[in-house]
């Protein structure tokens, strides 16, 4: 059996009322009119079969009936309102970010505490997977992902471009007295070999491909890896200088050939366009920005 309920809108004109004692005031508050509040009071007080109002020169006053009601109301009222703040606040406070191993660990989690100073009511959530995001079926709102920026639905804006170059251990290279040029890598072994990047470099310098079937390590799938694999002397791996600048600095890798090379790839910060004027996304995408210009200083 269907419990009984007066409309919504009658209960809120008579919640207002009761709070304010005042039909004016109340249809400010609403953004009524006078007549349409007085109209919502009378549909309740027929549904109700009681008064609830006694009209007073100075204003209007609660019957017994109403009296009666207006406590609970008042308290489901503020209950709802409670209910939406507190939900807001948490998508307000918690930005979830899809994005790579290999891009939170190398990149982005390195620099999170500087979005913390600037957004300490904004929590970052990063969950890591190496799949295209369905923003209608999962429950992220940002994706950082590699590609070339153009996803049907989706904002873009690109992080940052992709620079390679081999880079080993200095006591690797010293084994073959020095890499000076990119033949040299050929002596070594290479990591990583099933990474089409390998393919992309060995052509762009005329050297053959074959020398990838010759190799026997396994396929690491992520810079995050295969640059471990580098330091201890394992082979060559080709690696993002910007990411292991302090690995260079400190002599752990050694990056024997000045030139890079440019993935037909970048990484890209996307979302879905109808999140485009959250403010948690634009602080987060105007910070990420940021970070890279610091890059290119």
């Amino acid at each position: 059996m269907a419990r009984f309920l007066p409309p919504l809108a009658a209960i809120r004109a008579f919640e207002a009322v009761a709070r304010k004692l005042s039909f004016t005031r109340a249809a400010e508050e609403l953004g009524m009119t006078q007549a349409a509040v007085s109209y919502q009071i009378k549909l309740l007080e027929e549904r109700l079969g009681a008064k609830l109002f006694v009209r007073r020169s100075h204003g209007v006053v609660l019957t017994e009936a109403g009296h009666h009601i207006a406590p609970n109301i008042s308290e489901a009222f503020n209950l709802l309102h409670e209910t939406f703040d507190s939900l807001e606040r948490t998508q307000r406070e918690t930005l979830t970010v899809s994005t790579t191993n290999g891009f939170a660990a190398l990149w982005l989690v390195p620099r999170l505490d500087s979005f913390r100073l600037a957004y300490p009511q904004i929590t970052v959530r990063i969950e890591t997977t190496d799949r295209v995001v369905d923003f209608s079926r999962e429950d992220m709102d940002v994706a950082v992902r590699a590609g070339d920026g153009r996803w049907p639905g989706l904002a873009a804006a690109k992080v940052h471009d992709v620079y390679y170059t081999p880079m080993l251990s200095p006591q690797l290279a010293a084994t073959v007295g020095g890499v000076r040029e990119p033949a040299d890598i050929l002596k070594l072994p290479l990591l990583d070999p099933q990474n089409s990047l390998w393919t992309a470099w060995l052509s762009s310098h005329g050297l053959p491909l074959d020398i990838l079937e010759r190799q026997s390590s396994p396929s690491l799938g992520t810079q995050v890896f295969s640059a471990p694999a580098a330091m201890d002397g394992r082979g060559v791996a080709l690696l993002t200088p910007g990411y292991f600048r302090r690995e260079l600095a400190e002599g752990r890798l050694v990056q024997p050939l000045a030139e890079t090379s440019k993935a037909v790839w970048a990484y890209w910060l996307t979302y879905p366009e109808r999140s485009r004027r959250l403010r948690k996304i634009n602080a987060f995408s105007e910070w990420l920005l940021a970070e890279t210009a610091k890059d290119q200083t």
